[in-house]
């Protein structure tokens, strides 16, 4: 399992937010680039990237910052928030973002998905963000009515290849995440990268996830709050 630090960005700036609450937003650090120089430092292969900006309007607002972290380190960016149409998808990929993942898009525009998939392959991955088991879109403000292993199913269908899990009654909380949650999507698909994210506080939680043998682990509000050293939950997978 890999350890992914995530970045959440709001008018330029690392933020984090409670459950996705927009009106929690809680600034972190002010300079992003910074953030991520210092993830690679301590080991990090992978960074995770959100425009919250753009996950609430439906258009990327953070894509200069996105750029300049792409430009100054050597770790692989995913980056998600916003993105509705292929054109910001090939944005994205033409700065040279490793994987691009869809949320809302993925759900209210099937077309677009395959489309990207067919175009992408593995650079396509799908936020799948749960409220009691349904599915979550538009920064997570409405929830629909279909379950998260259902969505799970026809993303499979289509070709995708990476999901990123969250229980947003988690995120943000340092909780811990839901193992009973991920434990169904993983006795439900095959072949697919799963990438949690939500309510990881320690190396305790890092363990429970790393007994599940999936493929990342996403955590942001614990490396800001000091709770989790990052060198050291990459040590842990590692042994």
């Amino acid at each position: 399992m890999i350890i992914i630090p995530a970045i959440d960005l709001k008018d330029g700036k690392c933020v984090r937010l409670y459950k996705g609450e927009e009106n929690t937003t809680h600034v972190v650090a002010e300079n992003p680039v910074e953030v991520a120089k210092s993830f690679e430092d301590n080991g990090a292969e992978f960074i995770h990237i959100v425009d919250l900006n753009g996950a609430f309007s439906g258009k990327q607002e953070n894509l200069s910052i996105v750029k300049e972290v792409v430009k100054s380190v050597n770790v692989p960016i995913e980056v998600g928030g916003g993105i509705r149409s292929i054109e910001a998808i090939d944005n994205l990929i033409s700065i040279g973002v490793k994987r691009v993942i869809l949320g809302t898009s993925a759900i209210n525009d099937s077309k677009l998905l395959k489309v990207a998939v067919d175009k992408y392959g593995e650079k396509i991955a799908v936020g799948i963000d749960a409220a009691n088991g349904k599915v979550a879109i538009k920064g997570w403000v409405e929830v629909t009515e279909k379950n998260y292993i259902d969505f799970a199913k026809a993303l499979e269908n289509i070709g995708v290849k990476t999901f990123i899990i969250t229980d947003i009654s988690k995120d943000g909380t340092l909780e811990g995440p839901n193992i009973d949650m991920l434990k169904a999507l993983k006795e439900n698909i095959a072949n697919v990268n799963i990438i949690a994210s939500g309510g990881i506080k320690d190396l305790d939680h890092i363990n429970e996830l790393n007994k599940l043998d999936i493929y990342g682990a996403i955590t942001g509000k614990a490396l800001y709050s000091g709770n989790l050293d990052l060198n050291e939950a990459i040590e842990l997978t590692k042994s």
